[in-house]
């Protein structure tokens, strides 16, 4: 069988994982063409990965080459963008976080997809993370009782590239780059105890960085389920040092469970100087970090892309959609708000805006 044929969008940090990701553990993809804002960037990176075609003009790249998905790993003020030209384009689309910048972008979205008859699929790699999953399967065979909290933190020394520091760009800070993680999960995890959220109550903070947005997050979110009322907290920072910091925890009537992406089963470095590990050269974290084997596959990628790529060679329906995508940017919006009001916003929310940024700090 032929296999899918897939356009990369982006040439950064996330676009290099994905790549690994398709050619080490997604036999039934090839990635035949990528796009990047920067011709000299799209060349190096389809020679440094034997792909064929490289754009830095996105419709000449839907028009002349044949692909049937589009993976956008571009800044989230161009999320939009990418997706309604490839949606109207008839190709699929697995779309990395935030699913947009408004939810006026998220709806036209979700319907070009729709009227057009293909897939949407939100990119949250928790929902695929090994680790996290086994203790999802555990948790939902009982043996820890009902869910009435849930805890998820990511947390590092701040992002890699510029924008995620301009909210004009990335729509707001910490809590748009990593926050919204969180609140996919807590959707993921009570998934079949139907979730509502009720109310959202956030503090955010500008602390050590360059940065109009927040770079230290603390969000609670209040949801009502079948079960009974259960709450979420995401704790987020671009402000801790020593390296990345991912893991969760569930408290139950009859137990409790944790999880820990970069521990466990990682490597214990000291560094005066630091280490990049993206560019595995010196001068990047500094302090104690945990280097983890597959770091790609322990955060879920592989098997996120694998899962999509077998959607739409299948017509199975994607396990995390555009609608969850929305979802996370209306809890978004609401973090924003509160952060403002002091107090708790209840969902649903929606006020217009150009990004949740707005929602604070205007």
């Amino acid at each position: 069988m032929n296999k899918t044929k897939v356009a990369l969008f982006g040439s950064g940090f996330i676009a290099e994982i994905h790549m690994e990701s398709y050619t080490r553990f997604v036999p039934d993809a090839e990635v035949v063409a990528v796009y990047s804002r920067s011709a000299e960037n799209a060349a190096k990176f389809a020679k440094k990965h034997n792909i064929p075609h490289a754009y830095d003009d996105m419709d000449k790249l839907l028009q002349e080459v044949e692909v049937e998905v589009v993976d956008i790993c571009l800044p989230n003020f161009r999320h939009h963008e990418a997706a309604m030209k490839a949606a109207n384009a008839n190709k699929h689309i697995i779309i990395e976080k935030p699913l947009c910048m408004t939810l006026e972008e998220a709806d036209e979205m979700i319907e070009a997809c729709k009227k057009n008859g293909k897939y949407l699929m939100y990119a949250e790699e928790l929902c695929f993370a090994p680790k996290y999953e086994r203790v999802r399967e555990i948790v939902e065979s009982g043996a820890i009782g009902d869910i009435f909290m849930l805890k998820q933190a990511e947390q590092h020394s701040g992002p890699h590239s510029r924008w995620f520091y301009e909210a004009e760009k990335a729509g707001g800070g910490v809590l748009m780059d990593m926050g919204c993680h969180a609140f996919a999960w807590f959707y993921w995890m009570l998934k079949n105890k139907n979730p509502r959220v009720k109310s959202v109550y956030a503090d955010l903070s500008q602390i050590m960085h360059d940065t109009d947005a927040e770079d230290h997050s603390l969000v609670l979110v209040e949801f009502e389920t079948d079960h009974g009322k259960v709450v979420g907290l995401a704790q987020n920072s671009w402000c801790k040092h020593g390296g990345m910091d991912d893991h969760m925890e569930i408290l139950g009537t009859k137990g409790v469970a944790f999880g820990d992406l970069f521990k466990g089963n990682s490597s214990t470095v000291y560094s005066l100087d630091g280490y990049d590990y993206a560019s595995e050269k010196a001068g990047g974290t500094v302090g104690w970090t945990f280097p983890i084997f597959e770091e790609a596959y322990n955060q879920g990628y592989p098997a996120e892309l694998k899962h999509f790529i077998d959607c739409v060679r299948t017509g199975k329906t994607p396990k995390v959609t555009g609608e969850d995508g929305r979802r996370v940017l209306e809890i978004l919006y609401a973090a924003y708000a509160s952060a403002k009001s002091g107090a708790k916003v209840e969902l649903p929310f929606h006020k217009k805006v150009s990004k949740p940024w707005d929602l604070w700090k205007k």
